[in-house]
């Protein structure tokens, strides 16, 4: 089935993200797969639970091995990774799977449009949400990047089209749509506004 295939491609490019990051702040082996493993499944299993399924980690060790093996991809491959600079794709192409399979898996199960939209955003974003945390920095949803709205942009355009038209088409231009926004938005430093506070009404109390 296309949506596994794309499920198991995702999974992949974010466990490498994550391990990649991870390796820059000097975590060991196993950290390293773990941050890996959170950043490949925290997406999914926070979706699978909101929709009242099993997550499929817990039911297919492929999400296991894949993260195992992006592992051994970052021992073998680490310093290519950083020479090109091109973790910021990975994460990327995983962020534009994940949105994808989300959408189609809530829209599979009968959920309105509105509510794959959500669970497609959730899918791609929350995983690297965890990852930031394991880390120890500001999750990128929470800084100006155009991140989360990413997968918004391209779950809105998969999930508004998928329950009239079921092709993959509309599932490559939702996919597209999150790859494009992001590459855009961080090429053209694109951003959301910032909420102003009231750092000075703070600093003089």
């Amino acid at each position: 089935h296309i949506l596994q295939i794309l499920d198991f491609i995702g999974t992949f490019a974010f466990a490498i993200s994550g391990i990649r990051l991870a390796s820059a702040k000097r975590f060991d082996w196993f950290g390293a797969y773990v941050v890996g493993l959170a950043t490949a499944i925290g997406g999914g299993t926070i979706r699978d639970v909101l929709l009242d399924v099993t997550p499929g980690w817990m039911t297919n060790p492929i999400y296991l091995i894949c993260t195992g093996l992006a592992l051994i991809w970052v021992i073998c491959f680490g310093r290519w990774l950083i020479r090109l600079n091109n973790t910021f794709y990975i994460d990327t192409i995983g962020l534009a799977l994940f949105t994808v399979v989300g959408v189609g898996k809530s829209i599979a199960l009968g959920y309105l449009s509105l509510v794959a939209i959500i669970m497609g955003s959730i899918t791609g974003a929350a995983g690297g949400v965890i990852r930031d945390v394991f880390i120890n920095e500001i999750p990128l949803i929470f800084r100006k990047e155009i991140y989360a709205m990413a997968c918004v942009v391209g779950a809105s355009l998969t999930g508004c089209a998928m329950p009239q038209d079921g092709s993959y088409v509309c599932q490559l231009v939702g996919g597209s749509a999150v790859f494009v926004t992001r590459i855009l938005a961080v090429k053209y430093h694109i951003c959301l506004p910032i909420l102003k506070g009231s750092e000075e009404t703070d600093g003089d109390s």
